[in-house]
């Protein structure tokens, strides 16, 4: 179609070679590690493509073996990674990980990613026009942990601009990457949000960050996004929408599905493709909190970041159940093949 951007979504942050343990135990006894990709907006972006969509995403690696892992690896999912840039002085991150639950005392991961090629994104590395040729643009709050540079990069891109595609924002507060942890990354979380149009924020990330738990105390606090989306874990996710003059919000709660947990990480990343994916195809608000809940789901029920979508029919045909089926829904390792059904008791 004559004008139609030449990307759906465009998802700019850092991505990492993972390495996933062979077996559970501490870092300090695993034996060996498998190789894998993690980074929360290129998860975002590979499982968008998966699920149909044109996707690019824009980031920074180092010109080495770990680079072109990423690149290559990213790319094979149907993301355009032609506006990745490699950096001959600085080096790709990676980071190693646990097998344990990441809420869980037993959960150890270890970054290396100071100083990586990532880190050095800034407004004069990335050209806006690899951004704003998009319906929308993901960013998370991780990026702006990485530099200063990131963080003026993040500023730039969440302040008003004449034009600008819809920015979807993921909160992603890791206290951890941070300079005195939630004290500092709180206020500057807080601001990233507000500039956004759509807001996605964990319900414990909103306690680290800002004390607040309740979502309509989130959203009295955040008034200024089209779409905020607060996630509550096994409880479900609640949609505030401003659908009528400012103050006025169509509010939405739908319950998640009861899954099978086979490694509780991706989650995050897979329900914001899940909601970015139905609101490209302007479903109603129930339809993208199951779409996001379904592909966090897919998520769960693989030991990696990045799971194989369910076919859209599939995802079409769960999301359309009744209440009452929907609330017995119940999915396990496998549900997404095209001949694998959700049980109910």
């Amino acid at each position: 179609m004559a004008g139609e951007p030449p990307v759906d979504v465009v998802c700019l942050g850092e991505s990492m070679v993972t390495f996933l343990p062979s077996r559970p135990g501490r870092l300090a006894d695993v034996p060996a590690f498998e190789r894998a990709i993690g980074g929360a907006e290129s998860n975002v972006a590979c499982a968008l493509a998966a699920a149909g969509h044109r996707t690019r995403w824009v980031g920074r690696v180092g010109r080495d073996g770990f680079g072109d892992h990423l690149v290559d690896t990213i790319g094979s999912y149907g993301v355009d990674v032609t506006a990745v840039d490699r950096d001959p002085r600085r080096p790709t991150g990676v980071y190693f990980r646990t097998a344990a639950d990441r809420a869980t005392d037993a959960h150890e991961v270890v970054y290396y990613r100071a100083g990586s090629a990532a880190s050095a994104m800034s407004p004069a590395t990335v050209p806006y026009e690899t951004l704003a040729d998009a319906r929308i643009l993901h960013l998370t709050g991780i990026t702006a942990a990485l530099s200063d540079d990131c963080l003026a990069l993040m500023r730039a891109l969440t302040a008003p601009r004449s034009g600008r595609p819809l920015v979807s924002f993921d909160v992603n507060c890791r206290p951890g990457l941070w300079r005195d942890g939630a004290t500092t990354a709180g206020p500057v979380l807080m601001e990233l949000a507000r500039g956004s149009d759509l807001v996605f924020v964990g319900a414990d990330e909103a306690e680290q960050a800002w004390g607040l738990t309740d979502p309509t105390a989130i959203r009295a606090a955040l008034p200024e996004p089209a779409v905020l989306v607060v996630k509550r874990g096994a409880a479900g996710a609640v949609v505030h929408e401003r659908t009528g003059p400012a103050g006025t919000d169509t509010v939405v709660d739908v319950p998640a599905p009861r899954v099978d947990v086979v490694a509780a990480v991706g989650a995050g990343d897979a329900f914001a493709a899940g909601f970015l994916s139905a609101t490209l195809r302007g479903l109603d608000a129930t339809a993208r909190l199951r779409h996001g809940h379904l592909l966090a789901a897919a998520a769960l029920t693989v030991p990696g970041d990045l799971a194989e979508p369910p076919r859209r029919a599939h995802a079409d045909r769960l999301a359309a159940l009744a209440p009452t089926a929907w609330g017995t829904l119940q999915l396990g390792p496998g549900w997404t093949g095209d001949d694998q059904e959700g049980r109910t008791p």
